[in-house]
């Protein structure tokens, strides 16, 4: 099983002991949202679990993906509060393709952006 094999299998299963273990202990975020890249696993897995909680609902869909030896691109809908996003995951693995290693989200549109960015700063504050 590759790192994006058990990325799948997180998004099924939203197991954070899962996500912990698949992400590096280097491992960096970037956000359509926040404009400084987030080092380190336990600032990227509390990002992430926050994004699949808010994104992951079920209209939550990935629609394509393109892959290659470092890592894949997958390409996502979902509608929240009747807002359309459509958005991509650009993952990055190690070198031994087990764990994530960079994880970098892009979403439109501009009406999407501003609600994921209200949504992810609520979930996000109630973890504090």
């Amino acid at each position: 099983m590759t790192g994006i094999d058990a990325w799948h299998a997180y998004i099924r299963s939203g197991d954070r002991d899962a996500l912990h273990r698949l992400l590096d202990p280097e491992a960096t975020f970037d956000s359509p949202i926040v404009h400084t890249t987030q080092r380190g696993r336990a600032i990227t897995e509390a990002y992430l679990h926050a994004a699949t909680t808010v994104l992951g609902g079920p209209d939550f869909r990935y629609i394509g993906e393109w892959a290659n030896a470092s890592g894949a691109v997958l390409e996502f809908e979902t509608v929240i509060d009747g807002v359309t996003i459509n958005g991509v995951d650009i993952i990055r693995l190690t070198e031994d393709r087990q764990r994530i290693l960079a994880f970098k989200v892009m979403i439109r549109p501009l009406k999407a952006v501003n609600l994921i960015h209200r949504l992810m700063g609520e979930q996000l504050a109630a973890r504090s």
